[in-house]
Parts: structure tokens; C-alpha cells; sequence
């Protein structure tokens, strides 16, 4: 038991480093208009991951995840309390991009290509009690599911079922994305049904 107990205590050490290290990146830092603010939150025993794109302006001045209306929409969808999201042991939040990446012509530019490769492995590894990926938006999923993902996002999500048990693909629940919710009934009766389901079968509440 001491030695397990040791070796839980090295491994929290070194996601303890390297999310240090990740709030000190600044691999990026001439392109990122309001200067480097890595988010990130992560656990050895995280169960669930979010990978959404990429920090807003509100969370880059609060340094919280998901502080706004997208993220209060995500809770809602996964039936979780603000408590329970912001637990590191239920949940490891590691966007495709640390930093708030600027303004593009219609809306947030995309998350910078630096930080996926260069954290996201290392992270993981050391996650070794993770049960489900969320990925949230096309960056995400493009990146993880390469020639498996479809040609929309929507069609993407449609098929939900494909990419599991170990990924379960979203849209990005911005309330900007309201048409599209609108259009797309089928998501909220079918597919968070089952991402609730999912979630709380994991974290056994």
C-alpha cells in the first residue's frame, strides 16, 4: 500500500509539473493579441475529458474554463453541477488552444496549432482513469479523429455512435449556436440523452 501510495503521489506530481508548465507556456506568445493565459485543469484520477477549441475573452480575464454562457450551456447538457464540472477528479479540461487566439472575421480565430501537440500526449499519459473524451467542435474532432470524421460537423454528430465508447463527439454549445440547435431536434431528444446517461454512469452519481 505505501508503495502504490507513492507512486499515486509521482504521478499527481508530474501532471502537477506539467500543467505548471503549461500555464507558463509562451511557445505562442507573438500571436496571441491579449498575451499568453494557458487554461487548462487536469488529475490522474480525471474520468472524463473536454477537449473543446479554444479559451473566450471572459475566460482569458478569468482565468476559468468554460466561465460563460457556452460553458453553463455545456453543464447543462452533461446535467452537472458547477461543483462537480470544476472537480479535477471527474473532469480534465484541455482545449485544443490554451489562449484566447483573437478575433477573426465572424467570430474567434481557431485555436492555435501549437498546443495539442505539443501537451496533449503528455497530459494523457499520465490520465490513466479516464473513461470518455469529449470533443467539442470540428478542431477537436478533425484532430483526434483524423479520415473518421465525416464532412460536417453535423453529420459528425449524427453519428455519434461511431466514435464510441472512447469519444463522444458535440457541437460547441455556444448560444450563438442556436440555429443550429433549432434545426437539429434529434440532438437534444437522442444525443444528450445518452451523453447524460454516459456521464453519470462514469462518475457514479
Amino acid at each position: 500500500m505505501l508503495v502504490k501510495n507513492r507512486s499515486a503521489t509521482v504521478i499527481l506530481n508530474k501532471v502537477k509539473h506539467l500543467l505548471n508548465e503549461i500555464n507558463n507556456c509562451t511557445i505562442c506568445k507573438a500571436h496571441l493579441p491579449l498575451g499568453p493565459r494557458p487554461v487548462a485543469i487536469g488529475h490522474p484520477n480525471s474520468k472524463i475529458v473536454i477537449i473543446g477549441q479554444a479559451p473566450g475573452t471572459k475566460v482569458h480575464q478569468s482565468g476559468i474554463p468554460w466561465d460563460d454562457a457556452s460553458g453553463r450551456q455545456l453543464r447543462t447538457w452533461l446535467d452537472v453541477s458547477d461543483e462537480m464540472f470544476y472537480d479535477a477528479t471527474k473532469f480534465a479540461i484541455v482545449p485544443m488552444g490554451f489562449c484566447y487566439p483573437g478575433k477573426g472575421k465572424s467570430g474567434d480565430l481557431p485555436p492555435r496549432k501549437e498546443c495539442a501537440p505539443q501537451w496533449h500526449d503528455a497530459l494523457f499519459k499520465e490520465m490513466k482513469d479516464v473513461q470518455l473524451i469529449l470533443l467539442i467542435g470540428m478542431y477537436a474532432q478533425h484532430y483526434y479523429l483524423k479520415d473518421k470524421a465525416r464532412r460536417t460537423l453535423t453529420e459528425t454528430v449524427e453519428h455519434y455512435n461511431d466514435y464510441l465508447p472512447e469519444y463522444f463527439v458535440l457541437p460547441h454549445p455556444s448560444p450563438r449556436n442556436r440555429f443550429w440547435l433549432s434545426k437539429n431536434p434529434w440532438f437534444e431528444k437522442e444525443v444528450l440523452n445518452v451523453l447524460k446517461l454516459k456521464v453519470k454512469k462514469i462518475l457514479g452519481d
